[in-house]
């Protein structure tokens, strides 16, 4: 009976054979269809009881039957989209806004709440979401402001690892947030490796990033380094609470700590070089090596037995040399 009961909630949420966590590497899969939701891969093998955990808007709606988001909840660049309203204006699909607006009272809901990115919320626009002050609110400020949380995280002797952010060489890393939007920072290794900033050096909103050039940089005492941008973008968004107290973004690196918020228009693209999962846990234990090879040299092997490295790791052996160190780790 037991069995019976967690088999019928499975097909319900549409969780178990036909889904499955992923890495950004799958989403290249033509075996399956790959979508991204706050920052965690799913992919998904639809079948005839299967219901997607980020279904599109025009499946929703029922303008499809079955339609899983890959393009982060982000209409504006979407693909499909683009290409069903091309089918629209041939008379050959119903537009799904025609659809909604047939539906009466409750029933007419706003596109936010059919893709689960706000509570239930009845449409006041007759679905001309251009002129919605809500939808401007939507995909300008809430997104923007919202809290996120790295979905799973690794460590490795220490250092956080999570699995759904996009890595750069240079410790910075990148996570896809809804809406199509890049939430950006730099990683736990750097922080413990180099200390707690005095200052971050962060440029204003509407600057454009360009991925692996030095595009911020901050200083400790009479040290100074410049940090590689892991994408290419604009900046929508400057974490305040970082450029004012410093010590968060070392404590929580990858959740307040965060720095910037990227709008950019190939997010598969802008993170296509980029390390994840994987292929992040390999490269990171890579540097942890190159880093305990570095210790043993000025403080022999003592130093490096193998077990977790502590933090502000400069502070604790400044015969390290910050030089030797950016050069290396950040690459600046």
């Amino acid at each position: 009976m037991g069995e019976k009961a967690k088999e019928s909630k499975r097909s319900r949420i549409g969780y178990g054979s036909s889904y499955r966590k992923g890495a950004g590497g799958d989403l290249e899969s033509k075996q399956e269809i790959g979508s991204v939701l706050r920052g965690q891969v799913w992919m998904v093998k639809p079948d005839r009881e299967a219901k997607t955990a980020n279904p599109c808007l025009w499946m929703q709606t029922g303008a499809v039957k079955f339609k899983n988001c890959n393009n982060f909840l982000d209409c504006t660049t979407c693909r499909y989209d683009s290409e069903m309203l091309k089918r629209v204006e041939a008379g050959k699909e119903v537009c799904w806004q025609e659809i909604m607006r047939k539906k009466e009272g409750l029933g007419r809901i706003c596109r936010h709440s059919l893709t689960n990115r706000v509570g239930t919320r009845i449409c006041a626009y007759d679905y001309e979401c251009s002129k919605c002050d809500f939808d401007q609110f939507v995909e300008d400020v809430l997104t923007l402001k919202s809290e996120s949380r790295p979905r799973e995280t690794q460590k490795i002797k220490g250092f956080a690892v999570p699995t759904d952010c996009y890595f750069h060489d240079g410790h910075t890393w990148a996570r896809i947030e809804s809406g199509g939007y890049l939430r950006v920072g730099m990683d736990d290794f750097a922080l413990k490796l180099l200390g707690t900033p005095d200052r971050f050096n962060l440029p204003l909103m509407g600057k454009e990033l360009h991925e692996g050039r030095a595009c911020w940089g901050f200083r400790r005492g009479d040290r100074a380094a410049d940090v590689l941008s892991p994408v290419g973008g604009v900046i929508m968004e400057v974490n305040s609470t970082v450029r004012e107290n410093t010590e968060v973004a070392g404590r929580e690196p990858y959740e307040g700590g965060w720095l910037f918020m990227v709008r950019t228009r190939d997010i598969k693209g802008a993170v296509n070089k980029l390390k994840v999962d994987r292929s992040a846990m390999q490269w990171m234990n890579g540097e942890v090596t190159t880093l305990e090879n570095l210790i043993e040299e000025v403080a022999g092997p003592v130093a490096a037995d193998g077990g977790y490295l502590a933090g502000d790791i400069y502070g604790n052996l400044p015969q390290l040399g910050w030089t030797t160190l950016t050069r290396t780790f950040l690459r600046t």
